[in-house]
């Protein structure tokens, strides 16, 4: 076989109708480091596999689910034919990992220009989100165990910032610090908002049900509802003349970091 080719290898899994059995065969094959790629097609109750070698040791996993597993072919197909979807992840990934590292620098400038906290949290958030998906570009293409491994990375080094994060606003409330400014809160999260938006858009577009691109919705959709705090923050700042509301935004950002990254090392299981 040539060193350009895999095999491709397709299963009648007649007990599979619902997302659930999806979920069951996924965690069944996930640590088989030859597989490269699953398609399901629940209607038809059908699984493709890309893999490399043998089909044997897939086929056992699958038979041990008792789901009346069936084997229909495996056929070798040129390994360019099965990147398409890996090219298509890639080029997503660069594009929210260059909206997150812009807004990354933007935000932890302004946020030290500001005095404010919020923005300093959400511009770290940004750069845990930018290594992130630096990882998961590392895994397109990738063995699912790969994949998963990624998955668990992310999840511990976005937990290790929000612990960070935790510890400097419990400083900042017992010391002598200047009022932020709310005007670039406010205005700076406003810009972050809507590219965070655009980001999750682009993500949901994908349709990956694979650990490394759900690990990387989960964090999107946590910067959408952080940038909303700051927002919030900004506007308590104006009306109450205190420092409190962008301290308080803090914690509960790095609230938000820690839950994600709980998550995302679940994925990564």
């Amino acid at each position: 076989m040539s060193s350009n080719t895999v095999n491709k290898t397709t299963y009648i899994i007649s007990k599979m109708d619902c997302p659930s059995e999806e979920r069951i065969i996924r965690m069944r094959l996930e640590g088989l480091k030859t597989i490269s790629m699953l398609s399901f097609d629940i209607p038809a109750r059908t699984l493709d596999v890309v893999h490399s070698g043998p089909q044997d040791e897939i086929f056992a996993a699958l038979d041990g689910l008792n789901f009346n597993t069936t084997h229909v072919k495996t056929e070798p197909v040129d390994a360019a034919d099965t990147t398409a979807d890996h090219e298509s992840e890639r080029r997503l990934l660069y594009q929210v990992l260059m909206i997150n590292a812009f807004f990354f620098i933007l935000e932890l400038i302004m946020g030290v220009v500001a005095n404010s906290m919020g923005l300093v949290a959400d511009s770290l958030d940004m750069l845990a989100d930018s290594i992130v998906y630096g990882l998961s570009l590392y895994a397109v293409g990738g063995s699912l165990f790969r994949k998963k491994r990624v998955a668990r990375v992310s999840g511990w080094f976005q937990m290790g910032l929000a612990v960070l994060g935790i510890a400097e606003v419990a400083r900042r409330f017992f010391g002598l610090e200047e009022m932020p400014s709310f005007q670039l809160m406010i205005g700076i999260s406003a810009l972050a908002l809507i590219g965070n938006a655009a980001s999750l858009y682009l993500l949901q577009k994908s349709r990956s049900s694979d650990a490394h691109m759900q690990a990387s919705m989960i964090f999107t959709s946590n910067d959408v509802l952080v940038n909303i705090g700051v927002i919030a923050a900004g506007v308590l700042v104006l009306v109450t003349e205190s420092k409190y509301p962008d301290l308080i935004v803090g914690i509960l950002i790095f609230g938000i970091v820690a839950r994600g990254a709980m998550r995302i090392m679940r994925l990564g299981k």
